[in-house]
């Protein structure tokens, strides 16, 4: 009678055992699903917030360069046509003044003739060189700036790209080092638990086979 009250008692602290290390199994598994579905929430979370706040500013910089754009344009039809009316202004001047000045000279002297189609002359060669160097200096303005605006872009554009992919490689290092801090922790208090409950049985069982 006392061994099968022997056995009874080992039978029970056995089974207090394995119920006791699945328990504590259960609750490291559960521990551990529970940290990395909340890691992998919150890396989600500010991966979109990065994504999205890179979607606003490249946005924000197509709508620049296409103002800048428009205007540039803008500035050079608007030169171009005050560069067609000073033109013809200017024809319209030197017409008018030749035509005035053929009939004086018709009136005086040939000498004289000569010398105000030469002073004509030379009013519209230089009425056309200051058009023509309006005109480069405008197209060399044009340029430059959409060379600039470009240059921004680009810059700006490479800057998104490394800060997003910054982002991205530290969401995914605290991630994992999370995850493994989480389990380390966990694995090492089940190891605790564990020893504690094994070392409870062998006093337990030292008693009752000692009894």
């Amino acid at each position: 009678m006392l061994s099968a009250g022997r056995d009874e008692v080992v039978v029970v602290v056995v089974v207090v055992v394995v119920v006791v290390v699945v328990v504590v199994v259960v609750v490291v598994v559960v521990v551990v699903v529970v940290v990395v579905v909340v890691v992998v929430v919150v890396a989600v979370v500010v991966v979109v917030v990065v994504v999205v706040v890179v979607v606003v500013v490249v946005i924000v910089v197509v709508v620049v360069v296409v103002a800048v754009v428009v205007v540039v344009v803008v500035v050079v039809v608007v030169v171009v046509e005050v560069v067609k009316v000073v033109v013809v202004v200017v024809v319209v001047v030197v017409v008018v003044v030749v035509v005035v000045v053929v009939v004086v000279v018709v009136v005086v002297v040939v000498v004289v003739v000569v010398v105000v189609v030469v002073v004509v002359v030379v009013v519209v060669v230089v009425v056309v060189v200051v058009v023509v160097v309006v005109v480069v200096v405008v197209v060399v303005v044009v340029v430059v700036v959409v060379v600039v605006v470009v240059e921004v872009v680009v810059v700006v554009v490479v800057l998104l790209v490394v800060v997003v992919v910054v982002v991205v490689v530290v969401v995914v290092v605290v991630v994992v080092v999370v995850v493994v801090v989480v389990v380390v922790v966990v694995v090492v208090v089940a190891v605790e638990v564990i020893s504690v409950v094994v070392v409870v049985v062998v006093v337990v069982l030292f008693v009752v086979v000692d009894n």
